[in-house]
């Protein structure tokens, strides 16, 4: 049946989810999760489900617009993944792959897998021909820009299902401020408990090589994003000077962006994001070009799919674990043992909980 799927229409709601933990950071505070749902109904009577993270409220309303304007388009034609993006890729050539535009493409993308995998009756990790293990997580609900004090408190919370790593956001005016709250985070937490940073991008090149060298006593396992995210030669100085791994790629647009990060040398470990990479597709390039570089691969956000692509990752590394979309969702994601395995359900696994829905409509 997968291969007889018709695109009959895209039904896209936002919903806007307020989040446990609001999360500050240096580029801005977020107090809530701003989703685009998305619903691939094919003529067969299989429906394609994902979502798309959108960041900021205001983006919602253009996201959905470009996703119904993008289903209206494809309406009609072969709900195949590499159908959908072969015709999108050609009528975006013009306004461009990037941005919101991307991330739409990509939301349909992922949706269209999805159906693909719910037709084959098999969950998405197997159809892409992967396994449903498990994989090693880190939580990332918490440890915002929060001072010492709370961030230790705060660490400990972040341990509960058995996580053995967690992150934490730096970006402090005070440089001494950075090296306090890892240090405080450090001895709140186990020793064999995995610690890692991100910047968020708030940093220029000569404060990142300092500010990572007085961190470099402190065992972090990476430095995320230290400047700004498509600045690859800085990225690639600051790595050279670095006593501590640098993490990269949830900002790349693309195999493009991710070709021109690795040859630049720009880090040492890839994170590359289900949307902004280009859905499972985008993905599937990705990972390719991430083993033939022998680099290590982690996820961004969207634990649900991102579940299934490292299960077809040579190189995959952690799982980054968010409870963003939880609230909507008939079955959240679920940690064991500081681990998330892939639905067994056919497809994603994705099922919304329509009260839910209802409720956090925006």
């Amino acid at each position: 049946m997968s291969d007889l799927l018709t695109f009959r229409e895209l039904c896209v709601r936002a919903v806007n989810v307020p989040m446990a933990t609001p999360l500050q950071t240096g580029g801005g505070t977020v107090a809530t999760a701003p989703l685009a749902l998305i619903d691939l109904l094919t003529g067969e009577g299989v429906t394609g489900r994902s979502y798309v993270f959108c960041y900021m409220g205001f983006a919602l309303k253009p996201m959905v617009e470009l996703l119904r304007g993008f289903g209206e388009l494809l309406t009609g034609g072969a709900a195949a993944p590499h159908a959908v993006d072969g015709t999108l890729s050609r009528r975006l050539r013009l306004l461009g792959p990037q941005g919101l535009t991307g991330m739409a493409a990509a939301g349909i993308d992922m949706a269209a897998w999805d159906a693909q995998a719910i037709a084959a009756g098999q969950p998405l990790a197997r159809h892409l021909g992967g396994t449903l293990d498990a994989h090693a997580a880190y939580n990332s609900n918490g440890l915002g820009l929060i001072g010492a004090a709370r961030a230790a408190e705060q660490a400990s919370q972040l341990l509960e299902h058995g996580f053995e790593a967690i992150k934490v956001r730096l970006g402090y005016t005070d440089w001494r401020e950075d090296v306090a709250v890892v240090e405080a985070v450090r001895r709140a937490i186990p020793d064999a408990v995995t610690l890692m940073a991100d910047y968020n991008q708030c940093l220029s090149v000569p404060q990142a090589m300092r500010r990572i060298a007085a961190l470099r006593d402190t065992g972090l396992h990476w430095v995320e994003e230290p400047t700004r995210a498509d600045d690859y030669v800085g990225h690639a100085r600051i790595r050279a000077a670095a006593e501590l791994p640098v993490q990269l790629g949830e900002n790349c647009w693309g195999a493009h962006d991710m070709a021109r990060a690795l040859s630049a040398g720009a880090c040492d470990f890839f994170m590359p994001d289900a949307v902004k990479i280009g859905g499972v597709t985008g993905w599937l390039r990705a990972s390719g070009q991430a083993y033939a570089a022998a680099v290590p691969v982690s996820s961004h956000l969207f634990p649900e799919y991102s579940a299934h692509l490292l299960a077809v990752t040579p190189t995959a590394h952690y799982l980054e674990y968010v409870d963003w979309a939880s609230p909507v969702l008939q079955q959240p994601v679920q940690v064991r043992d500081g681990k998330v395995a892939p639905s067994t359900q056919p497809g994603a696994g994705i099922a919304w909980d329509e009260d839910a829905v209802a409720r956090f409509r925006a």
